[in-house]
């Protein structure tokens, strides 16, 4: 297996936006007052002037609201948050060899509303066997949103190909992999903050594309949980010092 080296991770300075995004999605309630989030920023090469500005055009654009407390993530991305915590920690149960198999009902959707939906069943950790046909192993403790019960059937299946053999075709295991190994050197090597902070955005976005397979399914060397341990230390360091800075 080719190891994917520092320089192909292709990690850019997070903008203003990005930096305050990070680091409310990363704490719980994702709110706080301006003078600690100015406060909090500051470590990350965020002066004054350029807050202000990136607080303005986020609120401007949805992203975040205006509370008596400070600022708050808006609407939109608290799903976001959601979806990243159960990236961090996903609920799972033990596999006894079924497949949650999906498959689409609705005809006469436009190119738009057929990509939304591919992008809704990607989020949801399923992956397309053919055209319309979406599965993956029934060891997530959840079920399809209700909204999507218009568009698609549920079914419950044990296909006949192996299944260590359908996940890798469903799955780029290989490269995720490789990519999640190159990210746990990095972040290992890495101290300056802002660059800790680019290195960690980077491994949340990893997380959300694990389709969090059955131990089964997977290769050897799997370094999914080290990436989740990685990350939970990283939160539990940053809360602190975000408790630290509001002191």
């Amino acid at each position: 297996m080719r190891t994917v080296q520092a320089d192909e991770l292709h990690l850019r300075p997070l903008s203003a936006r990005s930096v305050v995004l990070s680091l409310l999605l990363g704490i719980h309630p994702p709110e706080l007052p301006v003078k600690d989030l100015a406060r909090v920023v500051e470590p990350f090469g965020v002066g004054g002037s350029t807050l202000r500005a990136a607080l303005s055009r986020m609120t401007a654009a949805g992203d975040l609201r205006r509370t008596d407390a400070g600022y708050r993530i808006g609407e939109r991305l608290l799903e976001r948050q959601r979806r990243q915590d159960d990236a961090v920690e996903p609920s799972t149960r033990a596999w006894d060899g079924d497949w949650e198999m999906a498959v689409i009902t609705a005809t006469g959707r436009g190119p738009a509303e057929r990509a939304e939906l591919r992008t809704r069943l990607t989020t949801l950790r399923l992956a397309e066997l053919r055209e319309g046909v979406w599965l993956r192993p029934a060891n997530l403790r959840r079920s399809l949103p209700r909204e999507l019960e218009t568009v698609l059937r549920p079914f419950t299946a044990r296909p006949e190909q192996p299944a260590r053999d359908l996940a890798s075709t469903l799955w780029p295991l290989d490269t995720w992999a490789r990519t999640a190994h190159a990210l746990l050197g990095h972040i290992a090597r890495v101290e300056r903050p802002a660059d800790r902070l680019t290195a960690f955005a980077a491994v949340v976005r990893h997380l959300l594309l694990d389709p969090v397979l059955p131990a089964e399914l997977l290769p050897a060397d799997w370094p999914g949980p080290a990436l989740r341990a990685a990350y939970a230390d990283y939160q539990r360091e940053f809360t602190q010092v975000v408790r630290e800075r509001r002191a």
